[in-house]
């Protein structure tokens, strides 16, 4: 398409969903200009479903339609930036090699395994493939980036050990902690070299918040019957999208995926307070998208 025309103030795009092909549509945007990239992509596993058809042709064939996407991709990211490229394994090892001569084999971040846990089935010739790749890079080390934790305490190992110390909070705080044991009063010293002070009652050595999240999410796929289930093809559960964007963006970050599809990315964006910029060429895909997007009051 010729005669586009790339406008530097990304602000024109914040909380947008723009109905054309991403490729078009990432070369109007500023360079470094987005916080965080998500993208479930075609995967070309040569089916046709209902909302769209799965099929670029051979690898080869599929990563010359890539290519030029993923350099618009390094493009527009921050250096403080993060790409989540979520994939199986039709492509995962091809986009893997390329996205190292793009962003550099130093800047992979991760491979996450998303274990999405659907029903097994029969196979006879392989084990069941259940899980789906996201490939994570950055432009630079030095990324936003928050670990993040399962939510229950009792899988921590701290928990487990002061048990009999948290409060309702899951806290441990100067009223009551074990003041016997030699690896908590590493926690007593880091209190006092920082605030200067023995610590008082309310004052908090230590909350926890359960284990820490690892490379492999166990995650479940969205299941038909739920309220969240809406009719769009390969959808993703919205715990998902959530990890990502509390994992590496922060409030008031643009978060862009141009691989909208049901538009998973801008409701969360939303909801956890970020913008968002969504692209897709599928009319359906960008009407999903609005509708979802408009039902999120606060």
């Amino acid at each position: 398409m010729e005669g586009l025309i790339k406008i530097n103030n990304i602000e024109e795009y914040i909380n947008t969903i723009n109905c054309m092909d991403n490729l078009e549509f990432m070369k109007q945007l500023p360079d470094d200009s987005i916080d965080l990239i998500y993208c479930d992509i075609l995967y070309n596993t040569g089916k046709k479903f209902k909302d769209y058809d799965d099929k670029l042709g051979t690898p080869l064939e599929a990563m010359k339609w890539y290519k030029p996407r993923l350099i618009e991709m390094y493009r527009i990211l921050k250096n403080t930036g993060s790409i989540y490229l979520q994939c199986d394994w039709h492509l995962n090892s091809y986009i893997r090699v390329e996205l190292d001569n793009i962003f550099g084999y130093k800047n992979f971040r991760n491979e996450i395994i998303w274990h999405y846990g659907t029903y097994v089935g029969q196979t006879k010739k392989n084990f069941p493939r259940k899980h789906d790749t996201i490939l994570i890079y950055s432009k630079t080390n030095n990324v936003v980036f928050h670990p993040q934790r399962d939510g229950n305490p009792e899988n921590d190992a701290n928990f487990k050990r002061w048990k009999n110390y948290f409060n309702s909070n899951n806290e441990i705080t100067g009223a009551k902690y074990p003041a016997n044991d030699s690896k908590f009063l590493g926690y007593v010293k880091r209190f006092i070299k920082k605030n200067g002070h023995e610590p008082n009652n309310d004052d908090v050595l230590l909350q926890v918040n359960g284990k820490l999240i690892d490379s492999v999410w166990n995650i479940q796929s969205v299941n038909p019957m739920s309220k969240e289930r809406i009719d769009y093809d390969t959808q993703k559960p919205l715990e998902l999208m959530e990890r990502i964007i509390k994992a590496s963006s922060n409030e008031g970050d643009i978060v862009a995926d141009v691989f909208c599809g049901s538009g998973i990315t801008g409701v969360v964006a939303k909801k956890l307070n970020r913008k968002y910029i969504l692209c897709d060429n599928n009319p359906k895909a960008c009407e999903i998208s609005k509708e979802r997007i408009n039902k999120i009051t606060s």
